[in-house]
């Protein structure tokens, strides 16, 4: 899925109390049409069999599970397909486009029972059958499922559709980019734009449905902060405009495929002008004209979550969701605060050891924007990707024992797409087809320091994404609620836990090499302690931003971004560090255990084996492979 569609995914997913998988990044019920068929044991009485010979029995006893691992299988496939049909933005998302044309309301009190009842649904049918006897995939899957469906339960008590609308998920601005053909909506065929026109019938509604909730919001006390919603108005004037062919609406029309026939086109034309001007248009004015006259007076000045009616217990339950973590945020604070004194002291011993002059701060002023550290040409710096993926290479054997089977190309971003993209983005392969690909941002070069690539190479390629992401795909038979979601924690963490290893891979002999990526890292362990600090501890955005700046050097407004960031997403940016921390103890814990038998490579192989899934059920994974005889 592209960069943009993922991103819009995780908004969506903000929304939606159960997503196309069972919340992955919801990654992510009584349903009103018929429940799809179980398979039942028959309730006839039977006659007292008779006795079998022991070896006969085994072999029954072991067939079971087998039957029981089948049951399963073909109920996660029906699960996924009525989630589709429940979700069709999310089905859009993931590249399945029989919904393209629909857009219930998924902001609506009727919506989210028809979700709770659609969840509850699934996960007796699943408890019903139970993991008595399963093992290995067939275990992990249940309990993944049973686990993130409970999560999403859990989760309902929380008013998050109060809180439909902020700068960072703005439904104006997702029905925008979908509608312009810049997301996963398609627009290639006569039935592509047909469905669309037909999805946009929802959108009025959905407005008219978002302004109801923050009213309701209004009346409870749960608002949110003047600083995100006075950005959303600027987001919502972009997108109005006084005729079709002036909006981003229009996009598709101007760029219809010449396959089209003629006549189609001219219908199609004239139905979207319609269909822009007096449909779309009006709903994003009524929205816009609420949010600045009645919902701007009524929000509030505080920053965190803790301010609102049982902002407290919400933070930390949206904490335990994303990260499975079992500390309190006061415990998060303290720990993201060690974690920030520690990462000073080793960026000040590779300075002391380096004989590097003048305090941290004025060092990583210079690193950013020295010319020194600059690239001054595309090829130059698609070059050092090239040197880093070589090294790597050849010291890989001494952390990894296992590699997907699927190649690694380095190619630059296409210019269309580098304003938008990262300095450096992993896209998996399809099926040894296409192989899998680290896309390198050669745009605006200056931004591009010589000391990152180590680090973004690590993280985003090998051992990273592409090891981790790699062998998931490799994996026979993963349900698709597993296959197409995946766990945040667990994908970025392996991440940040991947530039780790660039010094046991000598790849930070380099010392602004080293300094770069304890910098990434002090930077994240800052954001803990933040993001804590405003939605537990009472902190001020101010005091955050200040918080930010003083540790890290960032200039004001990134400084200020990050935390309006934080604001509008809590616990976002906790849950790749606590991710790598969860990982790094494992190991530690394996390697206490083992003594002088650990082998850090059998280690990563079992990590990964069996693909991402929540934190807590890969600490139960790892305790029983830790427990297994001569381990």
């Amino acid at each position: 899925m592209p960069q943009l569609a993922r991103a819009l995914a995780v908004a969506l997913a903000s929304l939606m109390l159960f997503s196309a998988a069972p919340p992955a990044e919801a990654a992510k019920k009584k349903a009103t049409r018929p429940a799809a068929a179980q398979t039942r044991q028959a309730t006839k009485p039977k006659a007292k069999p008779r006795a079998r010979p022991a070896a006969a029995a085994g072999r029954q006893a072991a067939a079971a599970p087998a039957s029981k691992a089948t049951q399963l299988e073909r109920l996660y496939d029906e699960y996924w397909d009525a989630s589709m049909r429940l979700n069709p933005l999310q089905a859009t998302f993931q590249g399945d486009a029989r919904y393209n044309g629909e857009l219930p309301n998924i902001l609506s009190a009727a919506w989210r029972q028809q979700s709770h009842d659609f969840t509850t649904q699934w996960l007796g049918k699943v408890e019903k059958i139970g993991s008595s006897g399963l093992q290995g995939q067939d275990l992990l899957s249940y309990e993944i499922f049973v686990r993130d469906a409970k999560a999403s339960l859990a989760a309902e008590q929380n008013p998050a559709w109060m809180l439909p609308i902020s700068q960072y998920y703005n439904l104006g601005s997702i029905m925008a980019i979908l509608g312009a053909g810049a997301g996963a909506q398609p627009f290639n065929t006569v039935k592509d734009y047909d469905d669309w026109s037909r999805r946009s019938l929802g959108i009025p509604a959905l407005f008219e449905q978002a302004t109801a909730n923050m009213r309701q919001g209004m009346t409870a006390g749960v608002v949110q902060p003047r600083d995100l919603m006075e950005k959303v108005l600027p987001q919502l004037d972009a997108v109005i405009k006084p005729t079709a062919e002036e909006s981003i609406f229009w996009t598709p029309i101007r760029t219809m495929p010449d396959t089209i026939p003629a006549e189609e086109k001219t219908r199609i034309s004239a139905e979207y002008k319609r269909m822009i001007e007096f449909r779309i248009m009006p709903a994003y004015r009524a929205l816009r004209g609420f949010i600045a006259t009645e919902y701007l007076p009524a929000t509030r000045e505080t920053a965190g979550l803790g301010a609102l009616p049982n902002g407290a217990a919400w933070y930390a339950g949206t904490l335990r969701q994303a990260t499975a973590t079992a500390q309190d945020p006061a415990q998060l604070h303290a720990w993201g605060e060690q974690r920030v004194q520690a990462l000073h002291a080793q960026i000040a011993a590779v300075m002391k050891d380096n004989k590097l002059r003048g305090g941290e701060a004025k060092l990583l002023q210079r690193m950013r924007t020295d010319k020194q550290f600059q690239y001054t040409d595309a090829t130059a710096l698609l070059g050092r990707y090239q040197q880093v993926q070589q090294q790597v290479a050849a010291r890989l054997p001494s952390v990894l024992q296992t590699l997907p089977k699927a190649a690694l190309e380095i190619q630059p971003v296409e210019a269309d797409r580098a304003a938008a993209s990262a300095a450096a983005s992993y896209q998996p392969g399809i099926n040894g087809s296409r192989p899998a690909v680290l896309s390198v941002n050669t745009s605006n070069l200056p931004a591009r320091k010589r000391w990152s690539v180590p680090m973004l190479y690590l993280h985003e390629a090998v051992p990273g994404h592409h090891v981790q992401l790699g062998l998931q795909q490799e994996i026979e038979k993963l349900p698709r609620f597993r296959r197409l979601g995946g766990d945040l924690a667990f994908v970025e963490g392996w991440g940040l836990y991947a530039e780790s290893l660039g010094e046991p891979l000598g790849l930070y002999a380099d010392p602004y090499d080293h300094i770069g990526y304890l910098q990434a890292a002090l930077t994240r362990a800052v954001r803990v302690v933040a993001d804590t600090g405003i939605h537990a501890q009472g902190w001020n955005k101010k005091r955050a931003v200040d918080y930010l700046q003083q540790n890290t050097g960032m200039p004001v407004d990134d400084a200020n971004a990050e935390v309006e960031r934080m604001m509008a997403q809590p616990g976002q940016a906790l849950s790749n560090v606590l991710g790598e921390a969860k990982i790094v103890e494992l190991r530690d814990r394996a390697r206490q255990a083992q003594g002088a038998a650990f082998d850090l490579r059998a280690f990563h192989a079992e990590l990964l084996k069996d693909g991402s899934m929540p934190l807590d059920i890969l600490e139960q994974r790892m305790t029983r492979w830790q427990a297994q005889p001569g381990r």
